[in-house]
Order: C-alpha cells, then sequence, then structure tokens
C-alpha cells in the first residue's frame, strides 16, 4: 500500500496525495537551442512523459524557458544549481517547478529570495540531495556520505523552506548506490509527509543503468515509497520513460495498457519467437486496454504457462494456437498469427 503523502501541484500534474505515480526525464540540450529543446520534448510527450526537466546553466538559457513552455504540454522543471539568480530568471519566465541542492545556492538570504518569488507564483521546489554533493560539516560528522547523512541535508534544506511558511515540497534523496539510495528514501518517508521523487541517479548506460533503477525503484515502489520517479541513464531520454513505464506497468501502477509476457523458448520452440515477441511489443505500444497477452513458443506448454493472459498465440511446427484464458480457440497460420492476435485484441 502507497504511503499517502502530501499533494503538490506541478503545472498540469498532481504530484503525491495518492494520485498516480509520474514519469520524468530530462533534456540533453541547453534551452539556448530552443528548437532542438522542443523537440526533443515533444519526443518525451509521445512516449508518455509526464514532467520534464532542463538544467538551466547561464541566464541567456533562462530566458529562453518561457518560449520553450508555450510549445510543449507537459509541466517544465528548471534545474538550478550554485547561482541563485538562475532561479529568480526562471521563476518570472513562469516555470512549473524549481528543483534545487539549497546546500550549493550559497546563504540562507539567497534561499529565503527564491522561497519568495517561488511563493508569489505558487511554484512547487524540489529539494535535491545528491550523495555527491553533501555539505563539508555532514561529511565531517558521518564521515562519509550515508543514507543517515543524506537525510540530515534534507531535512535541514526543508526546515529553511518550512521556516518561510513554505510547503509546495517535493524531496529526493540519490545517489548511484542502490543501497545507499533506497536507506535514504526509507527512512526520510519515516520523516515527512512530503512527497519523494526517487531514482537512482548516475545509473549508466541504457543496459546497467535499467537494471539498476529497476531495481532500486521497484523495491521502493513495492513499500509503499514514491509519488514521482526518474531512470536516470547515458543515452536518449526516450528510453528513460520507456524504461520508467515499464517499471510502474510491472508493479500494476499502469493498468491501462497491454502487457505482453513471452516464454525464453527451448528446444520445443520451432519457431522464430524472439522476432515475433519484440514485433508484438512495437504494434501494441499504442493500444491502451487493460489486456495480457502471451507470445509463447510451443503450442503443448504455452497456454498451460500462460492461463492467466487473456489471449495470446503459442507455436507450433505448421502453425499457432490461439487461445483465450488458458483454453484453445483455433489454429492460424504462422505467417498471420500476429494480424489475428492484433484483430482479437482489437474486438476485446
Amino acid at each position: 500500500m502507497r504511503k499517502r503523502t502530501k499533494e503538490v501541484q506541478l503545472g498540469n500534474v498532481r504530484i503525491g496525495g495518492g494520485n498516480p505515480v509520474s514519469v520524468q526525464s530530462m533534456t540533453t540540450f541547453d534551452p539556448i537551442y530552443v528548437e532542438d529543446t522542443v523537440k526533443q520534448i515533444k519526443g518525451l510527450e509521445a512516449v508518455g512523459c509526464d514532467i520534464v526537466r532542463v538544467a538551466v546553466p547561464t541566464i541567456e538559457s533562462a530566458y529562453q524557458l518561457a518560449s520553450i513552455m508555450s510549445q510543449i504540454s507537459i509541466p517544465l522543471v528548471a534545474d538550478i544549481h550554485f547561482n541563485y539568480k538562475l532561479a529568480l530568471e526562471a521563476i518570472k519566465q513562469n516555470v512549473d517547478g524549481l528543483r534545487l541542492n539549497p546546500g550549493n545556492i550559497g546563504n540562507d538570504n539567497k534561499i529565503k529570495e527564491i522561497v519568495l518569488a517561488a511563493k508569489e507564483k505558487s511554484i512547487p521546489i524540489r529539494v535535491g540531495v545528491n550523495a555527491g554533493s553533501l555539505e563539508k560539516e555532514l561529511l565531517i560528522k558521518y564521515g562519509a556520505p550515508t543514507a543517515e547523512a543524506m537525510v540530515e541535508s534534507a531535512i535541514r534544506q526543508v526546515s529553511i523552506l518550512e521556516k518561510l511558511n513554505y510547503d509546495k515540497i517535493i524531496i529526493s534523496l540519490k545517489a548511484s548506490d542502490i543501497k545507499l539510495t533506497t536507506e535514504a528514501c526509507e527512512i526520510i518517508s519515516h520523516k515527512v509527509d512530503y512527497p519523494l521523487h526517487i531514482g537512482v541517479t548516475e545509473a549508466g548506460t541504457t543496459w546497467s543503468g535499467t537494471i539498476k533503477s529497476a531495481i532500486g525503484i521497484g523495491h521502493l515502489l513495492l513499500q509503499g515509497i514514491g509519488d514521482t520517479i526518474r531512470v536516470s541513464l547515458t543515452g536518449n531520454p526516450i528510453e528513460e520513460i520507456k524504461v520508467g513505464r515499464q517499471i510502474l506497468k510491472s508493479l500494476g501502477f499502469i493498468k491501462n495498457e497491454i502487457t505482453v509476457i513471452s516464454c525464453p523458448t527451448c528446444g520445443r520452440c520451432t519457431v522464430d519467437l524472439i522476432t515475433l515477441a519484440n514485433e508484438a511489443e512495437k504494434r501494441f505500444e499504442n493500444i491502451k486496454k487493460p489486456i495480457k497477452v502471451a507470445i509463447m513458443g510451443c503450442s503443448v506448454n504455452g497456454p498451460g504457462e500462460a492461463k492467466d493472459a487473456d489471449i495470446g498465440i503459442a507455436g507450433g511446427v505448421s502453425n499457432y494456437v490461439l487461445f483465450k484464458n488458458g483454453k484453445l480457440d483455433r489454429k492460424i497460420d504462422i505467417d498471420k498469427a500476429l494480424d489475428v492476435l492484433l484483430d482479437e485484441i482489437d474486438k476485446m
């Protein structure tokens, strides 16, 4: 059961408060390249991105934020480091949210100026704490970037905002180490009611990073921890959204899409199941139905092993068999198997 956190409105997306877990990504372009940034965001939108973040390295970058926002449909969060003036300009540009690591912004007066400006426009602030950028005194106190140090840093920064009567807060605690990340999130979850953004930062390439992210994010979500997620991959950010949504779908958080199950094949398999399963996933991508579809390699065990599937096909020597709810329906030609399956799904 998910922990019910406070609800925070970020553009047209509600985070926390029992709302669906949202999936985020980050652009790879400096916002000064407006056309490239917008094109990339639209690509992310097309695969189900709920929220997008952009790095804001210079004041010239900040000046382009409003232009970018006018051309996209999902909320935009400005990612700010070190320079508080960039945050102030992002607020002037009416961004939907800010991501800050208050520890690297500077003194409390600068943070206060940001908070007061954000408060005036009801712009949420995500307090981001990374294991690699903890305050020096905390590193001295704990001797290393520990989960407890990360939590203390987050509580310290959140308290600054709370003293200014500001509560539109989202918290994230991330490390590249899975255990450190999950421990920090578990501890903070018991201490605050603010929504949590979760993910394993700097997870790695698409292959290795997907595995690390699935373990870390999945572990937390199964405990009811997490309101919004990002899969951090060294690669095309579209893959981050695909992986993130697949994690949610695998855990049952996304129910209005087709779920494909397929066998790993064995010596009984006489068909090119690998090609078929991959093609099936591509053709099912945009079908919004809560249906479980099985693509199995052999008609002997296929229907039985996938009896919980709503519909499926299993390979044979000279044809496929179509089955529904574990029961054989009819034989179908090999070259028409996927088309028949799509037709049957369309009728459901």
